[in-house]
C-alpha cells in the first residue's frame, strides 16, 4: 500500500535526503505536500520530481517565483506562515518534520494534533515545547519517530514494553571538529572552520551546534521528552567515529547499541518505513576496517554548553525554549562575523540568567518566552559579548 508524506523542509539537508528516497520508490510513496523556507526554485524542482500536489514557499515574497516555476504543472502553490501549517494539516499519513529552529513549532504541532506519524528532525521542537507535543501525541494518537541519528538508535534499542528495566541511555556525539584544539585557540574559530564538520554532512546552524556541542544539549532535552526520562538518565559519551549512535542500559547489565556509517537516510529510512525496514543507499559498516572505536568523556571546559543546557533542563519551565532561542541568535551572529565562537555559550547564558522561571501552559506562552529570549540575545550581541566570553 502507498504510503503519503509530506516534508517539512524539503530543502534542508535532511528534506533533501528525504527527497531523495521517495524519489528512489516512487511505487511506494505519493507525495501531498513539501514546504521549504525561500528556496522555490529548488522546491519547485523537486515537487516536480516527487509529483507533489502541493509546494509551499514560507517566505510570502518567493511566491511569484514559485509559481512561475511550477507553471503547467499542474501543481498547487501557496505561500506564507499559515499555509505551512496548513500543509501540516494536510491527509499525509506521515509527516516529515525538519523545518529548522522554532519556526517548525506550529506545523509539526498541527501534524501530531491531527494524529499524524511525525518523524522528528527538529529537535527544537521538544526543546521548547515537549510537554505540549507529548501531549498532543497522546491526545490524538500520533506516533513521534526521531529522526537524529542518536534519537533514532535509542529508539531501535528501547524496549518500550520493558522502560521499568531501562537505567539509563547514552547519546553520543562526535566532538566535533574542536575536540582537541586547545581551548584559547577556539576564540579564534572562523564560521568556514565551524561548518566543516569530521563527519557528517550538515546545515551550517546544526553544524555549529556540532561545534559547540549545543546540540548535545538540546538533544539531551529531547531524549528526555520522547523517551520519559529524568536527566539523570540521560549520559553523553564522545565518540570520534561516529560509529555508535546511542546505546540503552538495562538493569540486566545488558547494553544494546545502534551501529552504522554516519549518514542521515540512514535514520530518515528508520522512520519513513516505520514499522518495516526500507532500504537506503547508506554505506555499508566495515568494522575490520575501522580497526577500532574510542570514547571519552566531554571535555566541560572545552563545552560549556553542555553545562549551560543541563542546567536550562533542570530549570524548567521557559528555561529550555530561552536557551534554544538564544542560541539561535548566537549561532547566526557568528556565522554573519558579529561575534566569536566562544560568545555562542557566554550569550545563551547570559539570556538564561537574565530571566525568572516561567510556566509554559500553551504555544502562546512558547513564542512569548522564544521572543522575549531573541531580543535579550540580539542586546547582548549589539553590546559586545566577546567580553563575557574570554575577560
Amino acid at each position: 500500500m502507498t504510503r503519503c508524506v509530506t516534508i517539512l523542509g524539503s530543502t534542508g539537508s535532511v528534506g533533501c535526503n528525504t527527497v531523495e528516497l521517495v524519489a528512489a520508490q516512487p511505487e511506494e510513496y505519493s507525495v501531498e505536500a513539501l514546504v521549504a523556507l525561500k528556496s522555490a526554485e529548488a522546491l519547485a524542482e523537486q515537487a516536480r520530481t516527487v509529483g507533489a500536489k502541493l509546494a509551499v514557499i514560507a517566505d510570502d515574497n518567493k511566491y511569484a517565483a514559485l509559481k512561475s516555476a511550477l507553471a503547467g504543472s499542474g501543481i498547487e502553490a501557496a505561500a506564507g506562515p499559515a499555509a505551512v501549517v496548513e500543509a501540516a494539516l494536510r491527509p499525509a499519513e506521515w509527516v516529515m518534520a525538519a523545518i529548522v529552529g522554532a519556526a517548525g513549532l506550529a506545523p509539526t504541532l498541527a501534524a501530531v494534533e491531527r494524529g499524524a506519524l511525525v518523524a522528528l528532525a527538529n529537535k527544537e521542537v521538544l526543546v521548547c515545547a515537549g510537554a505540549l507535543v507529548t501531549a498532543a501525541a497522546r491526545a490524538s494518537g500520533a506516533t513521534l519517530l526521531p529522526v537524529d541519528s542518536e534519537h533514532n538508535a535509542i529508539f531501535q534499542c528501547f524496549e518500550a514494553d520493558q522502560s521499568h528495566a531501562i537505567e539509563r541511555i547514552v547519546l553520543t556525539a562526535s566532538g566535533g571538529p574542536f575536540r582537541e584544539r586547545a581551548l584559547a585557540a577556539m576564540a579564534d574559530v572562523t564560521p568556514a572552520e565551524a561548518v566543516a564538520h569530521p563527519n557528517w554532512r550538515m546545515g551550517a546552524k546544526i553544524s555549529v551546534d556540532s561545534a559547540t556541542m549545543m546540540n548535545k544539549g538540546l538533544e539531551v532535552i529531547e531524549a528526555m521528552h520522547l523517551f520519559a526520562l529524568r536527566g539523570d538518565q540521560v549520559d553523553v559519551v564522545v565518540h570520534p567515529q561516529s560509529v555508535i549512535h546511542g546505546l540503552v542500559y538495562y538493569t540486566d547489565g545488558s547494553v544494546l547499541a545502534q551501529l552504522g556509517s554516519p549518514d542521515m537516510r540512514t535514520p530518515i529510512a528508520n522512520t519513513l518505513g516505520w514499522p518495516r525496514r526500507i532500504g537506503a543507499p547508506s554505506p555499508r559498516l566495515d568494522l575490520a576496517a575501522l580497526g577500532k572505536l574510542t570514547f571519552e568523556t566531554p571535555d566541560p571546559a572545552r563545552f560549556p554548553a553542555l553545562r549551560i543546557a543541563r542546567a536550562a533542563m533542570a530549570a524548567g519551565g521557559a528555561a529550555p525554549i530561552i536557551l534554544n532561542a538564544a542560541n539561535e541568535v548566537a549561532v547566526a551572529s557568528f556565522l554573519e562575523g558579529a561575534i566569536g565562537f566562544l560568545d555562542i555559550a557566554a550569550i545563551v547564558e547570559e539570556s538564561l540568567n537574565a530571566f525568572d522561571r516561567r510556566s509554559i501552559d500553551t504555544l502562546d506562552d512558547v513564542y512569548d518566552a522564544d521572543r522575549a529570549a531573541r531580543e535579550q540575545a540580539r542586546r547582548l550581541v549589539g553590546n559586545g559579548a566577546r567580553r563575557i566570553a574570554i575577560a
